[in-house]
């Protein structure tokens, strides 16, 4: 299992995370007004909107909790300003980790940052430490069923995605340029291909590969610590593992 996809740890979290619903509430509330206040509150004319109000929807995330994240990031009601920070770190045997944080006291969410890679064999390091580490792409997940890969590998470069990555057993992983990915999602759409998740991601170009249950497990203590944090949206890590350790991990 290479480079901890964003779309692996969500399928491996899935019952965690249903469990924590209010928690999930608050994290797409939290995008969806900082999207509204960044780029306006009309989804047609914001996709980074548009696809926070979606992925609110398949959490099923009632409307006037959506409309009222909206009207707070565009001013029409009253709510707190968040700001958008990044920290960088190490984990376990050097694997790389970036987490994205939307935050109203910056100060406390650094400090309580810094206490979850100390407390789980990590540190935080400065910004810039391991980000050369990464690269920005859309990727846009499809299901196998039903569609063979030269057919979605057409359709996917047609659409205009830069490749398709045939690794996991259940899903295409569809990779776009980031300013792509909205126009190559819906290009899909329109050909009548079912989309399970449409999102902006850090993909790792080198991995630190974890042989070890011992270090694999500390690791994913981590990761599901600092994904708890209530300021964190998104946790991005470089490490390399097999099925058979993950399997174990689950």
């Amino acid at each position: 299992m290479a480079g901890h996809s964003k779309w692996h740890n969500i399928r491996h979290k899935k019952a965690k995370m249903d469990a924590k619903r209010g928690q999930i509430f608050t994290k797409l509330i939290r995008e969806i007004t900082v999207a509204a206040r960044q780029g306006g509150g009309d989804p047609e004319f914001n996709p980074r909107l548009r696809m926070a109000i979606e992925k609110a929807k398949q959490h099923n995330m009632p409307a006037e909790n959506i409309e009222r994240a909206i009207k707070k990031g565009t001013g029409e009601l009253e709510g707190v300003t968040y700001e958008e920070v990044s920290y960088e770190g190490y984990g376990p045997e050097g694997v790389a980790i970036i987490v994205e944080c939307l935050t109203d006291n910056r100060n406390r969410t650094t400090g309580e940052i810094r206490h979850i890679f100390s407390k789980h064999g990590g540190n935080l390091g400065a910004s810039g430490c391991v980000s050369f580490m990464f690269e920005d792409k859309g990727v846009i997940l499809v299901p196998k069923e039903g569609i063979d890969e030269e057919t979605i590998f057409e359709k996917a470069i047609e659409a205009g995605a830069e490749d398709v990555i045939m690794d996991d057993e259940n899903y295409y992983e569809i990779r776009t340029a980031p300013t792509d990915l909205y126009a190559v999602k819906e290009n899909l759409e329109k050909e009548g291909l079912k989309i399970e998740r449409a999102e902006l991601t850090k993909i790792p170009t080198t991995t630190v590969e974890v042989k070890d249950q011992e270090t694999a497990e500390k690791l994913m203590k981590l990761l599901e610590a600092l994904e708890d944090q209530d300021d964190v949206q998104k946790v991005y890590s470089n490490f390399e593992m097999s099925d058979e350790m993950m399997s174990k991990l689950a």
